[in-house]
Parts: structure tokens; C-alpha cells; sequence
């Protein structure tokens, strides 16, 4: 019965965990290019009384074993890197991402961080920037000659924009993305953003649509993948597993008093 209360205690805490996690995925859910959190769980260790394949008779063994599980927990929480669905924005720095891949951008301490949100902006000195300033690796700046309304960002990266004077169309500059052999095992950072780790492998550059890295659409964003209807059912079950591991608890607590009464 002792192990049962903690074994109880640890299904609550696991399913707590749980509803955290899917409550920060629908706080999400219109986050461009976010891409939701799944936690997974595993067995704690087995209290063993005995074991399969004792020996029983001098020709037989024991068939079964007796052992008595303690309980759950947290075993990782895995960010899945689905497609989320692409919205039209029109808006001339918006680009969205069509296949696995990043942008990356240079943090304030310049060091650097991989992002799928493309709501770019374009700041005071022509330079293309996230929300927070942060700015793209490479540097697109658009030079003064060129009309702003006029840049094109084509599938394959090209950044072209019409000279002011002459009207023909230049070449700006080029974007790149960025590939991983495990994005999942990325560090999250916030503010959309992610970073490399020894489990992530190193960052593979390439080309938008070439070589398996993801296309450019302009003017569109990626929305977040989190599908509510998934995320209420998740939640409806971590309530009822929550609720019959507290009632493992309660019942527990009731057989303990029956046993302690027996002595009065």
C-alpha cells in the first residue's frame, strides 16, 4: 500500500507535467512557426520478489516472476517539426518555410540561433531583421537605389529588388537555410528561436529547394502546428489519468486504515 501512494503521487506529478505542456502549446497556438512540445514518460525501476526463470524443480523453471512497478516518469519532452499551414500575408518580408529547414540569425552577444519565423522586418538602415532586431546570417541589406516594394525573394533564396534610376532588376543578395540531422535535440531559446547542441549535429547550409532544404514562399507565414482539437483531447485525458491516480492515493489511504483499525 506504501508503494501505491507514491506510486499514485508519481502519475500525478507525471500527468502535472503533462497539462503543462500542452497548456503551453495552445498558449501557442498562434505563434508563427512554432512547433509544439510533446511529453513522453517511462517506468521507474521494478521492485523484483522474484525472478523469471528460477529454477523450480531439477527439470522445470519458474514461467512468470513477480515484480511490482514504482511508478512513472518524465522521460523527454520531444518538439515536433511537422509543417504548419502557410497564410498569405502580402506583406513584402514575410517568408515562410516549406519543408524542413531555418533561417539563422545572429544573437546580441554574436553568437547564433536558427528560427522558422519569417515575420521579418526591414529597420531604419535598410537592414532585414526579426521582431526583436536580431539580424539575418548572412546580412540582407537593401541598398538605397533600390525601391523597397520592388524586392523579390524567389524559392531558391534570390533577393532582387529594380534600380531606382535605371529600372532594371538587380541582384541583392541571397538567402540560405539551414538543415540538421536531429532538429528535435535543438536547444529552445524563446522568443522562436533555437540553438545548436551536441545532440542537434551541426548546422548543414544550403540552398532554399535544392538538396532537400526547405522552399521560399514570399509573402506568406507559417503558422504554429498545434491543432487545438489534438491538444483539448490530450488534455481531457491527462485529467482523468491524474484523476484515477488520485484516487489510487484515496484508496490506498483507505485500505491503510482499515489495516490500522484491525488493531483497536
Amino acid at each position: 500500500m506504501i508503494r501505491s501512494l507514491w506510486s499514485g503521487a508519481s502519475g500525478m506529478n507525471a500527468q502535472q507535467f503533462n497539462i503543462d505542456t500542452i497548456a503551453h502549446n495552445l498558449a501557442n497556438v498562434n505563434t508563427t512557426g512554432y512547433k509544439k512540445n510533446r511529453a513522453e514518460f517511462e517506468d521507474l525501476i521494478y521492485q523484483t520478489f522474484r525472478t523469471a526463470g528460477t529454477p523450480a524443480t531439477e527439470e522445470t523453471v519458474v514461467p512468470t516472476g513477480i515484480q511490482v512497478g514504482l511508478g512513472v516518469k518524465t522521460a523527454a519532452t520531444q518538439k515536433l517539426f511537422e509543417q504548419g499551414s502557410l497564410q498569405n500575408t502580402g506583406n513584402t518580408f514575410d517568408i515562410a518555410l516549406e519543408g524542413r529547414g531555418f533561417f539563422k540569425t545572429i544573437l546580441l552577444d554574436n553568437t547564433e540561433a536558427f528560427t522558422r519565423d519569417g515575420s521579418f522586418k526591414i529597420d531604419s538602415n535598410r537592414q532585414i531583421v526579426t521582431s526583436n532586431g536580431l539580424r539575418l546570417d548572412p546580412e540582407l541589406v537593401i541598398p538605397e537605389n533600390i525601391r523597397i516594394e520592388t524586392v523579390t525573394i524567389d524559392a531558391l533564396g534570390r533577393v532582387t529588388g529594380e534600380d531606382i534610376d535605371t529600372r532594371e532588376v538587380e541582384d541583392i543578395s541571397q538567402i540560405y537555410t539551414y538543415r540538421f540531422i536531429n532538429p528535435a535535440g535543438l536547444l529552445s531559446l524563446g522568443d522562436n528561436l533555437y540553438r545548436v547542441t551536441e545532440a542537434s549535429g551541426d548546422a548543414n547550409e544550403g540552398t532554399p529547394s535544392l538538396n532537400g532544404h526547405p522552399k521560399l514562399i514570399q509573402g506568406f507565414l507559417e503558422l504554429s502546428n498545434v491543432r487545438v482539437v489534438d491538444e483539448l483531447v490530450n488534455m481531457i485525458t491527462a485529467q482523468r489519468a491524474y484523476e484515477m491516480n488520485s484516487k489510487s492515493i484515496q484508496t490506498s489511504d483507505s485500505m491503510l486504515q482499515t489495516a490500522i483499525s484491525l488493531k483497536r
